[in-house]
Parts: structure tokens; sequence; C-alpha cells
């Protein structure tokens, strides 16, 4: 249920910052998402088309997953999450509580659980795109 908050806050952001810079009209809206936030893109997409302003009537939503990066606090070797070495139950943990990397990964490199993550949590406005007032 938490896309639809994140939906209505990329709406009003969107809405707000199109009227302080003098948009007539906003045609694009980018959206980056963290890969460890958890976030099903079919229902933020959904709720996102819903909540449109008439200011943004016509415009697109773009979401982007920021892949999850990370780097040992040990010997500072950085690394992507690759998902498709993960069993289901361990993805499933980390995707749903992000702090849970720390139980299930460790560092490829000298093994140490001790890693902060760099990449890949939270939820921002990437660019807005649109059409000035004449």
């Amino acid at each position: 249920m938490h896309e639809w908050a994140l939906a209505e806050g990329v709406i009003k952001t969107a809405d707000k910052f199109a009227e302080e810079h003098g948009m007539e009209e906003v045609t694009e809206v980018r959206i980056a998402i963290g890969e460890l936030q958890q976030i099903e893109h079919e229902i933020i997409e959904f709720a996102l088309d819903q909540m449109r302003t008439p200011r943004m009537k016509n415009a697109k939503f773009v979401i982007d997953t920021v892949p999850a990066a990370f780097k040992c606090r040990k010997c500072g070797q950085e690394w992507k999450l690759d998902t498709g070495k993960l069993d289901e139950e361990t993805g499933e943990a980390i995707h749903f509580v992000p702090e849970m990397a720390h139980v299930y990964l460790k560092c490829p490199n000298c093994g140490s659980p001790d890693f902060e993550v760099t990449e890949g949590r939270g939820v921002w406005l990437a660019s807005i795109k649109g059409r000035k007032r004449d």
C-alpha cells in the first residue's frame, strides 16, 4: 500500500515543481527507485496514472531501478547485488528489510559481513520535463 503514498508524494512534488518553474504542462516525470525498496512497479504506475493532476494529464511516468551496490568496510571491495545467485527466501528477506543484507551477504573479497549499502535504497524524482507558459 505504500506505493500509493509514494505516488501521491511524486505527484504533489512534481506539480509543485512545475508551478514554481512556470510549467504549463508536465510532459515527463522520471522516478528513481532503489532495488532494495521493494516497490511494486505496476502498483505505483497505476497509482500515478490515477492521481494525475490537470497539468500532468499527458505526462509520461518513467521508473528507473537503481541496482543495489555495497562497499566492504574492512577491505574496501565494492560490488553489486547479484539477485540471480540468491535463493528465493534470501532475496525476499533482503528486499523486505534491506538491513537484513548483513545477515545474508558477505564481501566477495574478504568474507566480512561489515559493509555499507552505497546504492539501491530510496525513491527520488530524477527529472521533471515540461512545457513553459508562453
